[in-house]
């Protein structure tokens, strides 16, 4: 079991910064993939951005490309989102997911299997 736990939200003004922080506990593994995603009203969950523990690598989806930026502290089993130069289409709950197979596409959050509980970010323009 793995348990995911988001902060960081809240309200900005477009072009403002905000640092998420996605904690984990539980049996973390080295080979864990994280990964954000984001869910506005209406709209289907959108992948954001993602990490595998292990090696590092790191995915962004186009629209917050040079943008965001996701990064980990393992000793904390923290993973960060910092979101530079936000954009009211960026408002939306954000949800960090742990992927525990090692090889599940971490583009698709249907691959992940634990979810936090959420976190709201609002832009205001």
């Amino acid at each position: 079991q793995v348990q995911l736990v988001e902060s960081g939200g809240g309200l900005v003004q477009a072009g403002g910064s905000l640092k998420l922080s996605c904690t984990a506990s539980g049996r973390i593994f080295n080979n864990v993939g994280v990964g954000w995603f984001r869910q506005s009203p209406g709209k289907e969950r959108e992948f954001v951005a993602a990490i595998r523990l292990s090696s590092g690598r790191i995915y962004y989806a186009d629209n917050v490309k040079g943008r965001f930026t996701i990064s980990r502290d393992n000793a904390k089993n923290t993973v960060y989102l910092q979101m530079n130069s936000l954009k009211p289409e960026d408002t939306a709950d954000y949800y960090c997911g742990a992927e525990t197979s090692g090889i599940g596409v971490l583009l698709d959050g249907l691959e992940y299997d634990y979810w936090g509980q959420g976190t709201q970010v609002t832009v205001s323009s």
